[in-house]
C-alpha cells in the first residue's frame, strides 16, 4: 500500500516545490495526474517534473487556490512558514498561511469532496509530559508556529467530523534528506556543512538533548499510506521511533563524512525543548507504517548525494528504538 496504491487519481501538492513536496510530487507523478501550488518563496521549479501542471500562486490566494484544486480527488497540504524563529518574530504574518490558508484549503476541499492529508508537526505538544510521545499526549505547544499547527490538527479532525470530509494529520517529527536548505534546514544540515568544511561543529548546550531524525522518504511514505488509510479524521506521530543524542549525531556525521572537525559547545538556546521521540504505536497499528531508514543510512545518503526511494528497496533497516 505504497505509491501504487495511488493511480490514476488527481492529486494536489501546496507546496509541491519545497523540500517536504517536491519529493512527493516525485513519487506520485508517474501513476497520477500531478498539480502543484506554489509561491516558489522557498521551493524550486527545477525540482518538478515536466509533466506536472504548475499553479504559480500563493496558498493565501483562494482564487489560485480555487484554480489549483478544481476536480482534485486528494490534497496533500505542505505549503507553510516552517520557520519557528519566524512564528516568532511575525506570528500574524505566519499565522496568515499556517493557520487562515489552510482553512481554505479545508473549505475548497469540501467542495471538491477530496481527501486531505495535512503537515502537522511534532511542535504540537511543547515540551513533551512522556516518552516516547503518543498522540495522546498534552499538547502546548511553546510557539506560535506550534499553535498555528495544533489548531490546523484540530481544524482538519473536525472536518472530517461535522464534514465527512476524509482527512488525515501527520505530525512530523524531525526530518531531514536532499533539498533540505536555507536557514531554517535543520542541524543535520548544519553539522554537515561545518564537517564538509573541517570547521567546528557547533553543538548548542550540553548535547545530551534527544530527537528523533526521521527521513524525507519515509515521511513520502507515511503520507502515501494516510491518503489510502480508512481510518480517517485522526493525527498520527511520525518519527522513527529512536532517540539519537546531538552529541552522537555530532559524531556520526563527523565519522561519515571523515572529517576532522572538533566538536564544540555554545551556550544552549532559551526554551530549547530537551528530548522528543515518537510513540509509533497508532501509526503502524492503523497506518501500517513502519520506518525504513536508519540515520546512519540516510546521513550517508546525504554526503553521496543519493536520493532513497519511497518504496525502500535501497536503504537498510531502521534502527532499534532507544
Amino acid at each position: 500500500m505504497d505509491s501504487q496504491a495511488i493511480r490514476d487519481e488527481t492529486v494536489l501538492v501546496t507546496g509541491g516545490a519545497g523540500f517536504i513536496g517536491s519529493h512527493l510530487v516525485e513519487a506520485l507523478a508517474p501513476h497520477n495526474e500531478v498539480r502543484v501550488l506554489d509561491n516558489f518563496s522557498s521551493g524550486e521549479r527545477s525540482r518538478l517534473p515536466a509533466d506536472v501542471t504548475v499553479v504559480d500562486g500563493d496558498i493565501r490566494d483562494p482564487i489560485a487556490l480555487q484554480q489549483a484544486a478544481r476536480g482534485v480527488d486528494i490534497i496533500f497540504h505542505h505549503a507553510a512558514v516552517v520557520s519557528v524563529s519566524q512564528s516568532v518574530d511575525a506570528p500574524r504574518g505566519s499565522n496568515e498561511t499556517n493557520l487562515d490558508a489552510s482553512l481554505l484549503v479545508l473549505e475548497q476541499a469540501r467542495q471538491e469532496d477530496a481527501r486531505v492529508v495535512v503537515a502537522s508537526s511534532a511542535a504540537v505538544y511543547g515540551h513533551p509530559s512522556e516518552l516516547p510521545v503518543p498522540e495522546t499526549a498534552s499538547t502546548d505547544p511553546t510557539s506560535p508556529y506550534g499553535v498555528q499547527k495544533l489548531a490546523l490538527d484540530q481544524y482538519t479532525r473536525l472536518y472530517e467530523e461535522l464534514y465527512d470530509l476524509p482527512t488525515v494529520a501527520l505530525r512530523y517529527f524531525n526530518v531531514y534528506g536532499l533539498r533540505q536548505q536555507g536557514p531554517y534546514s535543520g542541524v543535520i544540515s548544519t553539522f554537515l556543512e561545518q564537517a564538509r568544511a573541517d570547521e567546528p561543529i557547533t553543538v548548542e548546550g550540553d548535547g545530551q538533548q534527544t530527537r528523533d531524525f526521521v527521513h524525507v522518504s519515509d515521511i513520502v511514505r507515511a503520507n502515501l499510506r494516510a491518503a489510502t488509510t480508512d481510518d480517517v479524521g485522526d493525527a498520527y506521530n511520525i518519527g522513527t521511533g529512536s532517540r539519537t543524542s546531538i552529541n552522537e549525531l555530532a559524531e556520526l556525521i563527523r565519522d561519515v563524512t571523515d572529517s576532522s572537525s572538533p566538536i564544540v559547545h555554545h551556550e544552549s538556546r532559551p526554551g530549547d525543548i530537551r528530548h522528543s521521540g515518537a510513540d509509533l504505536s497508532r501509526t503502524t497499528r492503523t497506518l501500517g507504517f513502519e520506518p525504513r531508514v536508519s540515520l546512519e543510512c540516510g546521513i550517508r545518503s546525504l554526503v553521496d548525494g543519493t536520493r532513497l526511494s519511497p518504496m525502500g528497496d535501497d536503504v537498510d533497516s531502521v534502527v532499534d528504538p532507544m
